[in-house]
């Protein structure tokens, strides 16, 4: 009796188990797929942080400098979520990154506007490690985007902030 109970327990668990499972292969990448969050625009554009933009005379400042207006072009393309620039290789980023800091103009040479720059070189060579790592979670990569994107912000307010400050130095008081 105890036999047949038991065979009867054994032959009901392997029809159990022999159901239409899909490949283990499949579950692992449905898996990451639903892990890994994906970069697009819309991810981006939902970023909360103040955008600067440079004012006119911010714009007749770095008229000449080259390499900020392909940053500038290059941050428009990473809000499309084109991030074909910053997975590069990471010399020639080294190179653009000296390039920029060597073509500043003598007007925006002053200390905040260095050390915004030194925070974009250090936010984009983050950005370029962690998109090109394989094993680096979405996460951290749009949180990199972002930190890219509040670093060129934030050197924007500081051009802004810089000359508006020389304008109102050339403002002498009546009095």
């Amino acid at each position: 009796m105890r036999i047949g109970f038991f065979l009867l327990n054994a032959c009901f668990l392997l029809l159990l188990n022999c159901g239409d499972d899909k490949p283990s292969s499949e579950n692992n990448i449905e898996e990451s797929i639903n892990q890994q969050p994906i970069i697009t625009a819309k991810a981006i554009d939902g970023f909360k942080y103040m955008d600067y933009v440079l004012s006119s005379r911010g714009e007749i400042a770095v008229a000449d400098w080259e390499k900020y207006q392909e940053l500038a072009i290059q941050i428009d393309y990473l809000k499309k979520a084109d991030l074909s620039f910053f997975n590069g290789d990471k010399e020639l980023l080294k190179k653009f990154i000296e390039e920029f800091k060597a073509q500043t103009p003598d007007l925006l040479k002053t200390n905040p506007i260095i050390s915004r720059t030194a925070i974009i070189e250090t936010t984009l060579l983050r950005l370029n490690e962690n998109l090109t790592l394989d094993n680096i979670d979405s996460q951290l990569k749009l949180e990199s985007v972002k930190e890219v994107l509040v670093a060129f912000s934030n050197l924007n307010y500081q051009i802004n902030k810089k000359l508006e400050r020389d304008l109102y130095e050339k403002i002498k008081s009546e009095y």
